[in-house]
């Protein structure tokens, strides 16, 4: 007899199923999360899928616009800004902090998701290039060798994410990772924070143009 699959884990599958279709766009900002066509989808009860749900406006993705009524969320242009302005004040430190402390193998990494990257920039393979990028990320965040900043970046790792995918100007992201990658290698700290900050600001001016049209007047890193 097959043994019934814990509570937790249906949440937690049913859960990362949701966000990956919204960080994908297969469910769009405006689209309801209706709990008995997701239980049948998924071949559940609707307690896990309740759970999921409420998981997902705890991480930013839904907002109920109603008591009843979920909908995947619209970020507005200062929801924009904060993530960004978060992201700026942890990522641009967590860059000088991994020029100072990253060895041969975690730099051997960031290399083979350069390489992973240049692949599918040459594809255009979105999918792919959404996840390497974040896995970029994640490993220079790790690298500074701080787990509180990872801490505190985690809340909102899934909505960068999601902003990423938006923005798919891939070829100038693959060349700013890589100057980043060269000023970590060479352990030059205040490099890599200028580069750092350059980048997410860079990336805010596209990701804003890309959701709402263009950049000006926009809040935010300037």
């Amino acid at each position: 007899m097959r043994t019934p699959e814990p509570l937790g884990a249906v949440r937690e599958r049913v859960l990362g199923a949701l966000r990956d279709d919204i960080v994908a766009g297969r469910l769009r900002p405006g689209d309801r999360l209706v709990e008995r066509e997701l239980a049948e989808r998924f071949g559940v009860s609707r307690v896990p899928v309740r759970e999921a749900v409420r998981a997902l406006v705890a991480e930013g993705f839904v907002t109920f616009d109603t008591p009843r009524r979920a909908v995947v969320r619209t970020l507005t242009r200062a929801d924009v800004a904060e993530l960004f302005e978060l992201r700026e004040a942890l990522e641009v430190y967590a860059a000088g902090l991994a020029a100072e402390r990253a060895t041969g193998d975690d730099l051997a990494r960031l290399a083979l998701l350069l390489d992973r990257a240049a692949g599918a920039t040459r594809a255009d393979d979105a999918e792919t290039l959404t996840e390497v990028n974040s896995l970029f990320h994640d490993d220079l965040l790790a690298l500074a060798g701080n787990g509180l900043l990872v801490t505190v970046m985690q809340p909102v790792a899934g909505r960068l994410r999601w902003l990423t995918r938006r923005n798919e100007e891939w070829p100038q992201q693959l060349a700013e990772h890589r100057e980043l990658y060269a000023a970590v290698a060479a352990g030059d700290a205040e490099r890599a924070r200028a580069v750092a900050l350059a980048h997410v600001r860079t990336n805010y001016r596209s990701t804003v143009r890309h959701l709402f049209g263009d950049a000006d007047g926009a809040p935010g890193p300037a």
